[in-house]
């Protein structure tokens, strides 16, 4: 890997997974298919508009499919593409570093 060429690819992989919210949709889709409540509840502090607008950019790219179940009412699941499968292995690479190296918050000091 030359670290000082431009890679084109790199930058808008990085585009569309760096924007925030977007890890933590695909994470909480490796388990499998979920309904929006349930993204939802796993991501924690999303508005449903900002989740809305980032499943919906998923889907464009391929990485996440839309399913409408028939049924009274209508439920709709999302799940990951094998594209969006493939991601696992970038969550679980993300989630070793993240273990080794950063540090959380404590919440009674607001330090590290």
């Amino acid at each position: 890997m030359d670290v000082l060429n431009f890679c084109p690819r790199y930058e808008r992989a990085v585009r569309i997974l760096a924007k925030p919210w977007t890890p933590l949709l695909i994470r909480s889709l490796l388990g499998g298919p979920r309904r929006f409540s349930e993204i939802r509840a796993y991501i924690g502090q999303i508005s449903d508009r900002l989740l809305s607008q980032r499943l919906k950019e998923l889907e464009r790219e391929g990485i996440i499919a839309r399913r409408v179940i028939p049924s009274t009412p209508v439920r709709i699941e999302y799940s990951l593409t094998p594209k969006g499968r493939e991601l696992e292995q970038v969550v679980r690479a993300l989630q070793a570093w993240a273990d080794r190296w950063v540090e959380l918050e404590t919440a009674a000091s607001g330090t590290r």
